[in-house]
């Protein structure tokens, strides 16, 4: 034989593939998958609602023997994971052993797939149970408000043949188009200026020199006192108003790093919750995986 007739030989006996056809058969079995999604998912609903039936006994209002608040909610988020590692565990067993796979490689898939994908229906139905209660608290508000507005808009209908719009324009005109004598002005006019200038203050930061001293006149006029004095209670508010600003940006700022910390805590936690239950879906599917039996042929001689 030649050499060119053992080369066609040897490349005949090579097996043949389809371009893109699969070399290995798809070992993945996603019946057994959301099986052990919805057993993980039951048996974890399951047992948080036992879990808060006990919670519930231990609350005692008449002799005051309740748990503090601290110590219910550590309970409480202990009881959550464990409960859900262990219907995680068990979904990721029931995956297993459905698939009937051998392999532990194969049946840490499963269970890596049974974690994600009760979490993700986890998911969705908690979505969906908050947006039903958010539409349900909307149109109850909306019907609220739809009385109220309805009410108000009698009642403004009901009061308007009584009021004078042209008596009012005229009470506004000579609230704000007074005499500049603050001693010749009355009070209603007195209090307009006053309320402009400490807005004009408040928006703007400072009062100029004139606005300033006006201030200090309307307020000696106002409450019959001298400018001096008047210009020192002036200053005593200004001093008290921007303490009260600091202080409540203080606030605000150790509110906001609270609320940073309170957030970044749960985000971490929410980690490693999914991380441990993870590592339990993955633990029961590699517990679930079935055992090969060899077969011994005996033959009698």
């Amino acid at each position: 034989m030649s050499a060119s007739s053992q080369s066609q030989q040897y490349q005949t006996s090579q097996p043949v593939v389809p371009e893109g056809g699969p070399v290995l058969r798809h070992r993945i079995s996603w019946g057994a998958i959301l099986a052990g999604a919805l057993v993980a998912i039951v048996i974890g609903t399951a047992l948080n609602i036992l879990g808060a039936g006990i919670g519930l006994t231990t609350v005692d209002a008449q002799a005051h023997d309740s748990p503090a608040a601290s110590t219910m909610g550590i309970a409480s988020a202990v009881w959550l994971l464990v409960a859900n590692l262990l219907g995680l565990a068990i979904g990721g067993y029931v995956a297993a052993r459905l698939s009937g796979t051998s392999d532990r490689g194969d049946a840490t898939l499963h269970g890596a797939a049974v974690w994600a994908t009760a979490y993700l229906v986890s998911a969705v139905l908690i979505g969906s149970l908050v947006s039903g209660a958010a539409n349900t608290a909307g149109s109850a508000l909306s019907g609220v408000m739809g009385t109220v507005t309805s009410g108000a808009g009698q009642v403004v209908r009901s009061a308007a043949p009584q009021v004078d719009p042209a008596q009012l324009a005229e009470r506004a005109r000579a609230a704000l188009s007074g005499p500049a004598d603050p001693a010749r002005m009355t009070t209603e006019q007195r209090g307009a200026e006053i309320t402009q200038l400490v807005g004009k203050r408040i928006a703007g930061g400072e009062l100029s020199g004139d606005d300033r001293t006006r201030l200090n006149r309307l307020v000696a006029a106002e409450a019959g006192i001298s400018e001096q004095e008047a210009a020192t209670r002036v200053q005593a508010y200004e001093a008290q108003a921007q303490q009260t600003a600091q202080e409540a940006e203080r606030r605000a700022r150790e509110a906001a790093d609270a609320s940073a910390k309170a957030a970044s805590i749960t985000a971490f936690s929410l980690f490693a919750a999914l991380v441990l239950g993870a590592i339990a879906a993955i633990i029961g599917a590699r517990t679930g995986t079935r055992d090969m039996v060899y077969l011994a042929a005996r033959r009698n001689v």
